[in-house]
């Protein structure tokens, strides 16, 4: 069999084309939520920080700062479970791990959803223009519905140092 030119260029493209499908995982469409995010409310070291997909896994940090002390902190994960099902993972400060598990996912949305969960049931972020990014937390409380939003903005790292 002799190679022409037209049937190497069409084997280096499927070559090439395989192995950018091979890097995409479910977890590439929530690229969009790496990096470092400033609480826009919240006293200089308050917000999240998100490290880039690397090995099946997001990993963040979340730390809310009070009167200058760290009042609240949160490891976080998003990664595959047991049934190749995208979840987000919570152990918040002085409280037991939470898995929620992703209800809806798009190219700049993300909503997790544990209804047994005491509260939240619902935990959601959102891309917004700016570079900001909206994460909300929800559920029933008390016998009442409430929500609580967490604006953020893009930030240098650096800046959740609180320095």
């Amino acid at each position: 069999m002799r190679n022409t030119p037209h049937a190497t260029i069409a084997a280096l493209t499927l070559c090439l084309s395989a192995a950018t499908h091979a890097q995409e995982t479910p977890l590439s469409t929530l690229s969009w939520m790496s990096g470092c995010w400033a609480a826009e409310s919240g006293e200089p070291g308050s917000g999240e920080h998100w490290l880039p997909l690397a090995g099946e896994t997001l990993l963040g940090v979340a730390r809310t700062v009070k009167n200058g002390r760290t009042v609240a902190h949160e490891f976080l994960q998003i990664r595959l479970n047991a049934e190749g099902k995208i979840v987000y993972i919570a152990q918040p400060s002085r409280q037991k791990e939470a898995t929620f598990t992703a209800t809806s996912i798009s190219e700049s949305a993300v909503t997790f959803e544990n209804p047994q969960h005491d509260f939240p049931q619902r935990i959601s972020y959102r891309m917004l223009p700016g570079e900001r990014l909206a994460a909300r937390i929800e559920g029933q409380r008390g016998g009442a519905l409430r929500g609580i939003d967490f604006p953020m903005k893009r930030a240098p790292c650096e800046a959740l140092a609180g320095g």
